[in-house]
Formats: structure tokens, C-alpha cells, sequence
């Protein structure tokens, strides 16, 4: 990795990290406290809520991890880093939501529609007080899970919406779908706790404790996939790919460019192979040069381009070769 690329990564990951305790230390507080007001008051709701709260910082505890154990310098066995760490951990944070947060919450649900119940209505009180103090955590961490991505969407030249799909960095993704499934989810508690109290149905408490567990599993498969997709080999976007394609085709020295492979190895670290036929008549030390600044100048436009590769060949040598065998009996 170039020196301004691994800066630039660096201070991505910095804010990264910092936004992952922020979560953390969130979720941690408000774990406390529906735990609490879930026993007390004996509310699905609740508890669904305190699971998902302990699924979130379990799976921030991996995030940390991830960070720490993915900035570890490339090796004999490990040539291009540990950098694939990151999705790794990303879909075992996946995993952690669907298991202990989405099928926990289904489990209360269902539960409580077989037993029904009520609570007094302090309980009630007790439930949504928790449940705000909940929603403003759950809102100052996701506030600044936003705020990262809008100064990435800016360093990046483009918007929010983009910069959410695009999601290069799993860590923020997961941090990102954590909290705003958190702060759906304690509406829904609070929607179900206040109909609960107003009818004296339960069933209203309980389906938004098998509401809360769907939408966790829900998201639990969209980070899942995003990780998959990542860890079995993600090419750059098209239109990266289309403009190192255009710009290797108008350097003087390539004639065409037969291959161009791309893939994403970390966060803000892809490889580039082309397979480049050389126009002919240059030496062997005009090549070489050329090579060099080729390479120095797609790792310049496009810094996440840090692994440039090129198989060079020669488009003469290449053309006789195509020319001088046998043609096919048709």
C-alpha cells in the first residue's frame, strides 16, 4: 500500500474504531437496563430488546477485533495482508445477530402469545422509560455512525445513499444496520408495550417481539450476504474497472489490454491484473520505464488500486502466433 493510501486508511480506521465503542459502550448501558426492566416487569418486548442490545455488543466486540486483527502487516503465508479479516468477523457479527438477537426475540414472542399475562402499571411506566433512554442511545451512536458516512461520502465525491450501498468497509455497515435496526426495533417496543397497556391485550406486546426478531434476522441476512460476497472475491465497482480499462488503453506503450481482473482485499485495498499487449518497436528499457509508471500512476488516480499487476506481452509476437496455427476444420 502506498504511504498516502495506508495514511488514508489509517485514519479511516481511527474514526472506525471510534464510532464502534461509541456503539458499544451504548448498547452496553441500555443492555443494563431493558435486562432490568424485562425481569421486573416481565415484558417480551423488553427482553427481545435486551437480547438484541446483548447481540449488538457482542458482535461490536468482533468488530474490534476485526479492526485490530486486520491492520497486521503481510507475511510469507499472508502476501497481501490480513485485510479479508474484516468480512470474516462481519459474518460472524451476522451470525451473532440472527442467533442471539432474531431467534431469541421470536422465542419471547411466541412465548408470550401461548401464556399471555399482564403487568401492573408501574410496570408499563417502568418499560417505557427504559425504552427512551434506550432510544436516545441507540440515537447518539447511530448519529455517529452517520456522521462517518457523510465525511466519507464527501472525501468520496458522492452521497449518503451511495455510500451505504457501496459499503466497502464492513464494519461501519454493521455498526450502521445495528443501530437503526435498534432504534426499529425499541418503536416497536414502545408500540407494543403502549397498546399492551391500553387494551390489556398482550398480543400486541408480542407481536412486536416476533416483529423485532424477524427484522433482526432480516438484517442478519443482508450483512451475511454483503460478507459472503466480500470474502469469496468482490471485483471494484464496473466503473472503476471501465476507467483503468480506458486509461491503460490510451497509454502509447499498450496496444490492448486482452484482460483486466479486479479484487478487493480489505477495505480500501484492491488488486488490479491486466494482461497488456506492448505496442511494438519500443526496447526492453523503454518497456520496463513504462511499466513503472503505469503502475505508479493507476495506484495514484485510484488509491484503493494498491496491488497493480501486469502481464506484459508483445501484440506482434502475439498476432504471428494467433496467425501461424491451424485453423479449425469446420
Amino acid at each position: 500500500m502506498t504511504a498516502p493510501a495506508a495514511r488514508d486508511r489509517g485514519g479511516q480506521d481511527a474514526q472506525t474504531r471510534r464510532t464502534v465503542w461509541v456503539a458499544l459502550a451504548a448498547n452496553l448501558v441500555i443492555c443494563v437496563a431493558k435486562a432490568v426492566g424485562g425481569v421486573v416487569t416481565g415484558s417480551p418486548a423488553l427482553l427481545s430488546e435486551a437480547a438484541h442490545s446483548i447481540a449488538d455488543s457482542l458482535n461490536e466486540v468482533f468488530l474490534l477485533a476485526s479492526l485490530k486483527r486486520s491492520r497486521r502487516p503481510a507475511d510469507a503465508r499472508h502476501p497481501f495482508g490480513y485485510g479479508m479479516e474484516r468480512f470474516f468477523w462481519s459474518l460472524l457479527a451476522a451470525v451473532g445477530i440472527f442467533v442471539t438477537g432474531g431467534c431469541f426475540s421470536v422465542f419471547q414472542g411466541v412465548e408470550a402469545f401461548r401464556s399471555g399475562g399482564s403487568a401492573p402499571r408501574e410496570g408499563y411506566v417502568i418499560g417505557l422509560a427504559v425504552l427512551a433512554l434506550a432510544l436516545a442511545a441507540e440515537g447518539a451512536s447511530l448519529g455517529r455512525a452517520l456522521f462517518q458516512v457523510r465525511r466519507a461520502a464527501r472525501a468520496g465525491g458522492r452521497g449518503m445513499v451511495a455510500e451505504i450501498r457501496a459499503g466497502h468497509d464492513p464494519a461501519l455497515r454493521t455498526v450502521l444496520a445495528e443501530d437503526g435496526t435498534a432504534c426499529a426495533g425499541v418503536l416497536l417496543a414502545i408500540a407494543g408495550i403502549s397498546l399492551h397497556m391500553v387494551t390489556g391485550e398482550i398480543a400486541y406486546e408480542a407481536t412486536a417481539s416476533v416483529l423485532i426478531g424477524v427484522l433482526l434476522g432480516y438484517v442478519a441476512y443482508v450483512l451475511g450476504r454483503a460478507a459472503r460476497v466480500q470474502l469469496i472475491g468482490e471485483a471494484a465497482t464496473p466503473e472503476v474497472q471501465r476507467e483503468v480499462r480506458a486509461f491503460l488503453d490510451r497509454q502509447p506503450e499498450i496496444d490492448t489490454v486482452p484482460a483486466l481482473l479486479t479484487m478487493r482485499l480489505a477495505p480500501g485495498s484492491v488488486m488490479v491484473a491486466a494482461r497488456v499487449d506492448l505496442t511494438p518497436g519500443y526496447d526492453s528499457e523503454t518497456v520496463e520505464n513504462a511499466m513503472v509508471r503505469i503502475r505508479r500512476e493507476v495506484s495514484g488516480r485510484w488509491p484503493e488500486l494498491d496491488q497493480v499487476f501486469l502481464d506484459v506481452t508483445d501484440a506482434a509476437a502475439t498476432r504471428r502466433d494467433t496467425a501461424s496455427r491451424p485453423s479449425r476444420p469446420s
